[in-house]
Protein backbone atom coordinates (compact mmCIF):
# COMPACT_ATOMS: atom_id res chain seq x y z
CA UNK A 1 0.00 0.00 0.00
CA UNK A 2 1.02 3.30 -0.60
CA UNK A 3 2.87 5.44 2.26
CA UNK A 4 3.25 9.56 2.56
CA UNK A 5 4.93 11.76 5.37
CA UNK A 6 3.85 14.63 6.97
CA UNK A 7 4.08 17.07 10.06
CA UNK A 8 0.92 16.92 11.98
CA UNK A 9 -0.74 18.51 14.98
CA UNK A 10 -2.97 16.17 16.97
CA UNK A 11 -6.07 17.08 17.79
CA UNK A 12 -7.64 14.24 19.50
CA UNK A 13 -7.67 10.56 19.98
CA UNK A 14 -9.79 8.12 20.95
CA UNK A 15 -9.51 4.25 22.28
CA UNK A 16 -9.56 1.30 20.04
CA UNK A 17 -9.08 -2.28 21.46
CA UNK A 18 -7.12 -3.51 24.06
CA UNK A 19 -4.06 -1.22 22.78
CA UNK A 20 -4.36 0.94 19.69
CA UNK A 21 -5.97 4.32 19.38
CA UNK A 22 -7.42 6.36 16.45
CA UNK A 23 -5.92 9.47 16.14
CA UNK A 24 -7.17 12.78 14.44
CA UNK A 25 -4.77 15.05 13.26
CA UNK A 26 -4.63 18.26 10.92
CA UNK A 27 -2.04 18.23 8.39
CA UNK A 28 0.53 20.51 6.90
CA UNK A 29 0.19 18.78 3.33
CA UNK A 30 -3.22 16.34 3.30
CA UNK A 31 -5.44 18.43 5.74
CA UNK A 32 -7.44 16.15 8.13
CA UNK A 33 -6.34 12.68 8.60
CA UNK A 34 -7.54 10.26 10.77
CA UNK A 35 -5.20 7.25 11.53
CA UNK A 36 -5.20 4.04 13.40
CA UNK A 37 -1.76 3.96 15.73
CA UNK A 38 -1.01 0.06 16.83
CA UNK A 39 -0.01 -0.74 20.26
CA UNK A 40 0.47 2.85 21.50
CA UNK A 41 -1.21 1.98 24.93
CA UNK A 42 1.30 -0.44 25.51
CA UNK A 43 3.77 0.67 27.68
CA UNK A 44 5.98 -0.42 25.38
CA UNK A 45 5.37 1.45 22.85
CA UNK A 46 7.77 3.78 21.78
CA UNK A 47 5.22 6.11 20.33
CA UNK A 48 2.90 6.06 22.08
CA UNK A 49 3.26 10.13 24.25
CA UNK A 50 4.20 11.45 20.75
CA UNK A 51 0.53 11.00 19.39
CA UNK A 52 -0.90 12.88 21.92
CA UNK A 53 -3.34 15.66 21.89
CA UNK A 54 -1.47 19.26 21.17
CA UNK A 55 2.02 17.57 19.70
CA UNK A 56 3.33 18.37 16.94
CA UNK A 57 5.29 15.23 15.40
CA UNK A 58 6.22 14.11 11.99
CA UNK A 59 4.66 10.96 10.80
CA UNK A 60 4.92 8.34 8.18
CA UNK A 61 1.44 6.45 7.56
CA UNK A 62 0.36 4.54 4.72
CA UNK A 63 -2.73 4.21 3.51
CA UNK A 64 -5.54 1.87 4.09
CA UNK A 65 -9.28 0.90 3.38
CA UNK A 66 -10.82 3.61 5.54
CA UNK A 67 -8.02 4.95 8.07
CA UNK A 68 -4.60 5.08 7.62
CA UNK A 69 -1.89 3.76 9.59
CA UNK A 70 0.56 5.44 11.52
CA UNK A 71 4.18 3.51 11.16
CA UNK A 72 6.41 6.11 12.48
CA UNK A 73 6.34 9.77 14.55
CA UNK A 74 8.79 11.87 15.21
CA UNK A 75 8.64 14.63 17.97
CA UNK A 76 8.42 18.28 16.06
CA UNK A 77 6.90 20.35 18.99
CA UNK A 78 6.34 18.65 22.50
CA UNK A 79 4.03 21.70 23.93
CA UNK A 80 1.67 19.01 25.92
CA UNK A 81 3.35 18.79 28.90
CA UNK A 82 4.23 22.58 29.46
CA UNK A 83 0.03 23.37 28.40
CA UNK A 84 -1.50 20.61 30.11
CA UNK A 85 0.00 21.73 33.79
CA UNK A 86 -1.71 24.51 33.36
CA UNK A 87 -5.77 25.00 33.47
CA UNK A 88 -5.83 28.24 31.78
CA UNK A 89 -4.01 26.62 29.03
CA UNK A 90 -4.92 23.50 29.11
CA UNK A 91 -8.93 24.60 28.46
CA UNK A 92 -7.57 27.09 25.53
CA UNK A 93 -5.63 24.48 23.83
CA UNK A 94 -8.43 22.27 23.93
CA UNK A 95 -11.00 25.10 22.57
CA UNK A 96 -8.08 25.67 20.02
CA UNK A 97 -8.05 21.92 18.51
CA UNK A 98 -11.69 21.67 18.65
CA UNK A 99 -12.05 24.72 16.19
CA UNK A 100 -9.62 23.04 14.19
CA UNK A 101 -11.46 19.64 14.19
CA UNK A 102 -14.51 21.56 13.01
CA UNK A 103 -12.99 22.65 9.63
CA UNK A 104 -14.00 20.50 6.87
CA UNK A 105 -11.28 18.94 4.41
CA UNK A 106 -11.65 22.22 1.90
CA UNK A 107 -10.62 24.63 4.55
CA UNK A 108 -8.04 22.70 6.08
CA UNK A 109 -4.71 24.25 4.48
CA UNK A 110 -1.55 24.68 5.28
CA UNK A 111 -2.26 27.97 6.70
CA UNK A 112 -4.64 26.41 9.30
CA UNK A 113 -2.31 24.30 10.41
CA UNK A 114 0.47 26.99 10.91
CA UNK A 115 -1.92 29.07 12.57
CA UNK A 116 -2.71 26.11 14.91
CA UNK A 117 0.83 25.40 15.69
CA UNK A 118 1.99 28.90 16.41
CA UNK A 119 -0.86 29.07 19.28
CA UNK A 120 -0.01 25.88 20.92
CA UNK A 121 3.55 26.94 20.84
CA UNK A 122 2.68 30.65 22.20
CA UNK A 123 0.53 28.91 25.05
CA UNK A 124 3.33 26.07 26.23
CA UNK A 125 5.33 29.04 26.42
CA UNK A 126 3.04 31.63 28.45
CA UNK A 127 3.82 34.49 26.15
CA UNK A 128 0.57 35.97 26.43
CA UNK A 129 -2.60 35.37 28.50
CA UNK A 130 -4.27 32.23 27.32
CA UNK A 131 -7.58 33.52 26.70
CA UNK A 132 -6.08 36.17 24.82
CA UNK A 133 -4.11 33.99 22.32
CA UNK A 134 -7.38 32.04 21.94
CA UNK A 135 -9.56 34.44 20.95
CA UNK A 136 -6.41 35.39 18.18
CA UNK A 137 -6.85 32.05 17.08
CA UNK A 138 -10.30 31.53 16.93
CA UNK A 139 -10.26 35.20 14.87
CA UNK A 140 -7.89 34.60 12.14
CA UNK A 141 -9.12 30.58 11.66
CA UNK A 142 -12.52 32.05 11.01
CA UNK A 143 -10.57 34.51 8.74
CA UNK A 144 -8.90 32.06 6.67
CA UNK A 145 -12.50 29.79 6.23
CA UNK A 146 -13.82 32.90 4.77
CA UNK A 147 -15.76 34.14 8.10
CA UNK A 148 -13.56 37.37 9.11
CA UNK A 149 -15.53 39.76 11.17
CA UNK A 150 -16.30 42.92 9.93
CA UNK A 151 -14.53 45.44 12.57
CA UNK A 152 -13.80 49.12 10.18
CA UNK A 153 -17.75 48.97 8.71
CA UNK A 154 -21.23 48.39 8.61
CA UNK A 155 -21.30 44.33 8.10
CA UNK A 156 -24.68 45.09 6.28
CA UNK A 157 -24.77 48.52 4.66
CA UNK A 158 -21.16 48.72 4.57
CA UNK A 159 -20.80 52.43 6.44
CA UNK A 160 -17.44 53.55 7.88
CA UNK A 161 -17.35 52.63 11.36
CA UNK A 162 -16.33 52.10 14.16
CA UNK A 163 -19.85 51.28 15.24
CA UNK A 164 -21.59 50.03 18.76
CA UNK A 165 -23.50 47.16 17.90
CA UNK A 166 -22.34 43.34 17.26
CA UNK A 167 -24.00 41.23 15.38
CA UNK A 168 -22.98 37.82 14.94
CA UNK A 169 -25.58 36.71 12.74
CA UNK A 170 -24.83 39.40 10.05
CA UNK A 171 -21.31 39.33 9.91
CA UNK A 172 -19.77 41.55 12.40
CA UNK A 173 -20.12 45.20 13.75
CA UNK A 174 -23.45 46.66 12.47
CA UNK A 175 -24.19 50.88 12.51
CA UNK A 176 -27.68 51.88 14.59
CA UNK A 177 -29.90 51.85 11.58
CA UNK A 178 -28.87 48.32 11.10
CA UNK A 179 -28.82 46.37 13.92
CA UNK A 180 -31.69 44.13 15.07
CA UNK A 181 -33.25 45.02 17.85
CA UNK A 182 -31.59 43.94 21.39
CA UNK A 183 -28.29 43.35 19.41
CA UNK A 184 -25.71 43.63 22.16
CA UNK A 185 -22.93 46.71 22.19
CA UNK A 186 -19.07 46.77 22.16
CA UNK A 187 -16.91 49.55 23.53
CA UNK A 188 -14.85 51.09 21.05
CA UNK A 189 -11.70 50.25 23.26
CA UNK A 190 -12.89 46.36 22.84
CA UNK A 191 -13.48 47.07 19.20
CA UNK A 192 -9.64 48.54 19.00
CA UNK A 193 -8.80 45.64 20.72
CA UNK A 194 -10.32 42.66 18.17
CA UNK A 195 -8.68 44.53 15.51
CA UNK A 196 -5.38 43.87 17.78
CA UNK A 197 -6.23 40.29 18.38
CA UNK A 198 -6.76 39.84 13.89
CA UNK A 199 -3.75 42.09 13.62
CA UNK A 200 -1.42 40.22 16.16
CA UNK A 201 -0.59 43.87 17.83
CA UNK A 202 0.11 41.86 21.13
CA UNK A 203 1.84 45.02 22.40
CA UNK A 204 -1.80 46.56 22.85
CA UNK A 205 -3.12 42.90 23.73
CA UNK A 206 -0.90 42.75 26.75
CA UNK A 207 -1.50 46.17 27.45
CA UNK A 208 -5.45 46.03 27.34
CA UNK A 209 -7.50 46.69 30.37
CA UNK A 210 -9.60 43.68 31.75
CA UNK A 211 -13.15 45.02 31.28
CA UNK A 212 -12.18 45.37 27.43
CA UNK A 213 -10.83 41.68 27.37
CA UNK A 214 -14.20 40.63 28.69
CA UNK A 215 -15.82 42.40 26.11
CA UNK A 216 -13.39 41.21 23.08
CA UNK A 217 -13.55 37.48 24.54
CA UNK A 218 -17.37 37.13 24.50
CA UNK A 219 -18.13 38.51 21.16
CA UNK A 220 -14.81 36.35 19.67
CA UNK A 221 -16.54 33.56 21.66
CA UNK A 222 -20.40 34.24 19.81
CA UNK A 223 -19.05 34.94 16.68
CA UNK A 224 -17.24 31.47 16.40
CA UNK A 225 -19.65 29.38 17.73
CA UNK A 226 -22.49 30.90 15.30
CA UNK A 227 -20.63 30.35 12.36
CA UNK A 228 -19.42 27.08 13.19
CA UNK A 229 -21.41 23.99 12.56
CA UNK A 230 -21.45 23.15 16.19
CA UNK A 231 -20.92 25.13 19.20
CA UNK A 232 -17.36 24.69 20.71
CA UNK A 233 -18.21 22.72 23.81
CA UNK A 234 -14.55 23.25 25.27
CA UNK A 235 -15.06 27.14 25.75
CA UNK A 236 -17.78 26.32 28.67
CA UNK A 237 -14.49 25.59 30.53
CA UNK A 238 -11.93 28.20 29.27
CA UNK A 239 -11.51 30.84 32.31
CA UNK A 240 -12.87 34.54 31.45
CA UNK A 241 -9.64 37.21 31.79
CA UNK A 242 -9.39 38.51 35.20
CA UNK A 243 -12.48 40.83 36.55
CA UNK A 244 -13.95 39.77 33.78
CA UNK A 245 -17.85 41.06 33.68
CA UNK A 246 -20.09 38.56 35.30
CA UNK A 247 -22.49 38.61 32.11
CA UNK A 248 -20.29 38.21 28.14
CA UNK A 249 -21.98 39.30 25.54
CA UNK A 250 -24.44 37.22 24.19
CA UNK A 251 -24.91 34.87 21.38
CA UNK A 252 -27.44 36.03 19.20
CA UNK A 253 -30.47 33.47 18.86
CA UNK A 254 -30.79 31.03 16.88
CA UNK A 255 -26.68 30.49 17.03
CA UNK A 256 -25.60 26.95 16.19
Amino acid sequence: MPTYRDEAVILRTHKLGEADRIVTMLSRRHGKIRAVAKGVRRTSSKFGSRLEPFMVADVQLYQGRTLDIVQQAESLGAYGADIAVDYERFTAASAMVEAADRLNEAEATTEQYLLLVGGLRSLSRGEHVARSILDSYLLRVMALSGWAPALDHCARCAAPGPHAFFGAQLGGSVCAACAPAGSPQIPGTALALLRALMDGDWTLVDAAAHTDLAAASGTVAAYAQWHLERGIRSLEHVTRPPHAVSRPLSTPQGAR
